[in-house]
């Protein structure tokens, strides 16, 4: 098998871009070291979220051993409120979860206080809450306050 010189010339430089390619993909192991690095990385985040989890867990199960009885789903809003003195704010129409944590937040823990409020705590509150001045009296939470305090309002399921 005879090659020309053009021949010759292209399988010469197809040896030399392939060298080259071949020194810069190896790195000289650089990359290998450093996937390596990365996955011991990742496997000692995985040892240290599933340490984390299992140290939730017992915590959980002693808390569960110290409790009087199992704690069902939907409970436990309405045994920190009973522990804690604190009504369902967000019974009120117009209340969300998270208004009413800035509420607890604020102080207001019971319907009372609630149907209590004058119009410079409104006005305090809606700024507080992020709200459009006057939504307080617009939604009528007063009103409803008052009636969730004295029974006179049930909730969506009774």
């Amino acid at each position: 098998m005879s090659f020309n010189l053009n021949e010759a010339a292209l399988l010469l430089i197809a040896l030399v871009i392939g060298w080259l390619l071949g020194l810069m993909m190896s790195g000289r192991g650089k990359y290998r070291r450093l996937w390596r690095d990365e996955q011991i990385a990742h496997r000692q985040a995985i040892k240290d979220r599933d340490a984390r989890i299992e140290a939730s867990n017992a915590r959980i199960a002693e808390l569960e051993r110290q409790s009087a009885g199992p704690i069902g789903a939907g409970t436990a809003t309405a045994v920190a409120g009973a522990v804690h003195g604190r009504d369902d704010l967000s019974r009120i129409s117009g209340v969300s979860q998270t208004q009413e944590v800035a509420l607890n937040e604020a102080g207001y823990h019971r319907y009372s206080q609630i149907a209590a409020l004058n119009a410079e705590q409104e006005a305090t509150l809606e700024a507080r809450l992020g709200l459009k001045p006057g939504t307080i009296t617009h939604e009528d939470w007063r009103k409803q306050a008052d009636d969730l305090a004295h029974g006179r309002k049930r909730g969506l399921f009774g």
